[in-house]
């Protein structure tokens, strides 16, 4: 069965990266999976949360906030804070992105710094998580450049790149990059997020309504796989672009 933008099965959607999209954050960039865009925004604060002084641990610490805007959904979509809490599935993401950015970065390096990700969806089609991760890691990245550049700090913190696809198995077919019609009515779905080298760091798994076999599964990784190791190429093009 065609997909509803005719794309090939292992077809990434189109990608675009626009740097410098908020002035006044350390890092930012306006990142597209097709119709998904999403702000990520990298500010660096010059201290660090009070748990790590009173437990006496060294070196910085990374952060992240996500949130949907309210006209990136068709159906408007109300404000955490209007609602009095944060859904469980902001929170979740949240985490989510945190963990895939401290994977890749040695805190010791970053010093006492606290590095905040932004990641605020403009257009939701599916995928804002993954490409929430992928974008937040090239804008951690240009946050880095300015503080090696003013000498806060000696080393690049940043280990290796990361970045998240998601996958599933829609009509019984294994199909990389959901949009939002694929996804809602995949039979299962899975986000995976890997380093530049090629190491997983998480990948997250399951049937909806539906159950998956090991060859599934290990297709699913496969076309993971490929579609990381193109965007790990493009992260890579476009820092040599702008960290001249």
């Amino acid at each position: 069965m065609p997909r509803s933008d005719h794309r090939s099965a292992d077809q990434l959607r189109p990608l675009t990266i626009e740097a410098h999209i908020a002035p006044h954050a350390s890092g930012s960039v306006l990142l597209g999976f097709g119709a998904t865009r999403v702000i990520c925004a990298a500010t660096i604060e010059a201290k660090v949360p009070s748990w790590m002084k009173q437990q006496g641990v060294k070196g910085g610490w990374l952060t992240a906030e996500y949130s949907m805007l309210p006209y990136s959904t068709l159906d408007r979509k109300p404000r955490d804070i209007s609602k009095g809490k944060i859904d469980g599935r902001t929170v979740e993401i949240q985490r989510l992105i945190g963990r895939s950015l401290r994977a890749v970065l040695d805190l010791q390096k970053l010093g006492e710094h606290t590095l905040w990700i932004d990641c605020d969806v403009l257009q939701a089609d599916g995928g804002t998580r993954t490409a929430s991760i992928t974008g937040a890691f090239l804008a951690a990245r240009l946050a880095v450049q300015k503080l090696l550049d003013a000498k806060r700090i000696t080393e690049n913190p940043l280990t290796d790149s990361v970045a998240a696809v998601s996958v599933g198995l829609f009509n019984g077919e294994a199909l990389l990059d959901l949009n939002y019609l694929e996804d809602k009515d995949a039979e299962v779905d899975a986000n995976v997020v890997m380093t530049g080298r090629g190491q997983f760091v998480e990948v997250q798994s399951s049937g909806e309504e539906s159950t998956f076999s090991h060859t599934q599964l290990q297709e699913l990784l496969a076309l993971s796989q490929k579609g990381l190791a193109e965007l790990a190429a493009a992260q890579t093009a476009f820092l040599a672009k702008h960290l001249l």
